[in-house]
């Protein structure tokens, strides 16, 4: 008898099915998976992974290959069309009515796919922020503005603007030729039916309850969590309840306050853990409800403005005072509870940045010194030394700075919608909206290679010009602080610009600006510049200005970028030491011979035919 072979399951099949199952395990997709429907042969486009329709259908490719977070993403999306009303006449910017009977025309000058990639833009960035699956392309950074990310119109309109290319869409779930929307030449329209009664969008309305409902039963989780007795989760609940601007953060912070932990890192009123997500308050210092409320205000925005990850390359009990005078200031501003006797605030510091107030407190360090935190006298409240990771040991799954940047961002835009901006200050408005957007990385790294490579400038005292007399004193001169001439000589760098054809002229101006940025903040009197092509054309030192705006490019041929190399490393008034700073496509055509310290900067998507011994900064 022969065996029995048992038919091999189509492993796409498998995948979608299990897509399909995280999307049943959403609290709010699960009420609309049920309109998923395998696509029947030439409904969508053989490279089409999803569609979505007008009357809430959503059409899956089986024959596609994604994995099961890339199906939950796709199904997702597709849902969130009709839950966004994307579809409605209302909505979409290209129909007009004409007529009494409700006759509608399309405008000639509507672009349905570009209504499409729009639309695709919106509901990947909600996506992205809920964490939800995997996206099916990798999109850009920074394509779009976040000035108009607000809603699908303004997408829309920018991409008009724009003359976007309707035919390569790198967004959504279509095909990258294709649209994932179908029916958008008949839009929906909602009025009265024949019994009198106003239609709607129910998708909309469904989907606007259920997201009600989750968030909801999210907090409940949360204050089942902690003990509902507890004094600090009673202060915390205020947040959550009555001041949206820091709700999210309070309902993700753990409050502790048990006395023995606080004498355990000698607390004597508040401190926060931002790595930990956790707030100690010693609950048996005597203040009101109202104070205790400013003291954990202050604790979440230490934590909600990443005060912890700023405070790299500073005194940190010096950054700790300096924030700590913003934070009440502007806490005060708010009338968030009563401020405690004997905090941190100085109505002159009005409108000053942490910064600004760090650099004013670092000239005179013996009196700032002196200062108390909310920690006690000597210590920063703001508590851990780890690097800063991910929030995996409590289940969030975002990044640290991430979770608070969106945090914030979202309390922010509802506290603006409950109550307009109210009593919010406007530099801490300014301070959210700079978080939403996250540093460039290639400039933080090349931030740290100036630090690392480039010494600060060390004032000495001289008697050689003294600078004053004291009129008690008249017979005693006074020295001044000089920068020695041999530390001014040592303090400069090197710059080697690849002005090959292949590198654009926005790419040499964006690496030259922010060389030229972080060399006067870190005050180098001037750089050696030398362009290189086929040949080197040394341009000799320039001031930092020089290089940002009047910077003249010689050269545009081929690419040999050793001569320049050789001209810096043998000429006799460059420091044996200057590191070197190479601005290139990698279009190179062999291994530089570099024997000092040097890192490159380079276009994203560029690469080295080798592998670079030093730094890389990809912009």
């Amino acid at each position: 008898m022969g065996k029995q072979h048992k038919e091999r399951e189509d492993p796409n099949l498998v995948q979608l099915h299990k897509g399909i199952d995280l999307v049943y395990e959403h609290d709010v997709f699960c009420h609309f998976a049920y309109y998923v429907r395998i696509a029947g042969k030439g409904e969508i486009g053989k490279k089409t992974p999803a569609c979505s329709e007008a009357n809430g259908t959503i059409l899956v490719n089986k024959q596609m290959s994604l994995s099961p977070r890339q199906w939950a993403f796709a199904i997702a999306h597709c849902i969130l069309h009709n839950c966004f009303g994307h579809y409605d006449l209302d909505k979409v910017p290209g129909y007009m009515v004409r007529d009494e009977a409700g006759r509608t025309t399309k405008k000639a000058s509507f672009n349905e796919k570009l209504w499409n990639i729009a639309c695709d833009i919106y509901v990947d960035r909600f996506l992205h922020d809920i964490k939800f699956g995997d996206p099916l392309y990798q999109s850009p950074v920074g394509a779009i503005p976040f000035s108009v990310m607000e809603d699908e119109q303004k997408i829309y309109e920018f991409l008009l603007r724009e003359h976007w290319d309707e035919d390569n869409n790198i967004y959504g779930v279509g095909a990258v030729d294709s649209m994932d929307m179908i029916g958008l030449d008949k839009p929906p329209e909602y009025g009265q039916n024949r019994w009198g009664i106003q239609e709607r969008n129910e998708f909309a309305f469904d989907f606007a309850y259920y997201l009600a409902r989750s968030v909801s039963n999210a907090i409940d989780r949360v204050a089942d969590h902690n003990d509902e007795d507890s004094f600090g989760k009673k202060i915390a609940s205020w947040f959550i309840n009555a001041f949206p601007l820091l709700g999210a953060i309070a309902a993700s912070f753990e409050v502790v306050d048990d006395i023995e932990e606080c004498r355990k890192y000698d607390i004597s009123i508040a401190a926060v853990d931002a790595y930990e997500g956790i707030i100690y308050i010693n609950n048996s210092r005597h203040l009101s409800d109202v104070e205790w409320r400013f003291v954990m205000a202050h604790e979440f925005l230490h934590a909600a403005l990443l005060h912890h990850r700023r405070a790299v390359g500073k005194d940190p009990y010096l950054w700790n005072i300096a924030t700590d005078y913003v934070i009440n200031g502007w806490l005060f501003e708010m009338q968030v509870g009563v401020m405690p006797e004997g905090v941190l605030y100085d109505p002159a510091l009005r409108n000053m940045s942490a910064e600004e107030i760090y650099d004013m407190i670092c000239q005179d360090m013996r009196t700032f010194m002196k200062m108390n935190t909310f920690r006690g006298n000597g210590q920063g409240d703001i508590l851990g030394k780890r690097t800063p990771g991910s929030f995996g040991d409590n289940g969030r799954g975002v990044s640290l700075d991430e979770f608070y940047r969106n945090a914030l961002s979202q309390g922010l835009e509802y506290e603006s919608s409950l109550r307009g901006r109210g009593f919010i200050p406007a530099g801490l408005a300014e301070e959210i909206r700079a978080l939403a957007v996250p540093p460039v990385p290639w400039d933080v790294k090349l931030a740290e290679w100036f630090n690392a490579h480039i010494r600060p400038a060390e004032k000495h005292r001289s008697y050689a010009h003294p600078s004053r007399r004291q009129s008690c004193t008249p017979d005693i001169p006074r020295p001044r602080y000089v920068l020695t001439e041999d530390i001014n000589n040592s303090r400069t760098f090197g710059v080697i610009i690849d002005t090959s054809g292949s590198m654009t002229s926005p790419d040499i101006g964006k690496a030259l600006g922010a060389v030229a940025s972080y060399a006067a903040a870190r005050e180098v009197p001037a750089a050696r510049v030398v362009f290189c092509d086929a040949n080197a054309y040394d341009a000799g030192y320039m001031a930092p200005d020089d290089i940002a705006g009047r910077v003249k490019v010689i050269g545009r041929g081929g690419t040999i970028l050793q001569p320049g190399i050789d001209l810096l490393q043998n000429s006799k008034d460059f420091p044996k030491d200057g590191p070197v700073l190479i601005i290139t496509d990698g279009e190179i055509d062999r291994h530089l011979d570099i024997k000092r310290e040097h890192a490159y900067i380079m276009p994203t998507g560029c690469r080295l035919p080798y592998k670079a011994r030093g730094e890389v900064f990809y912009m």
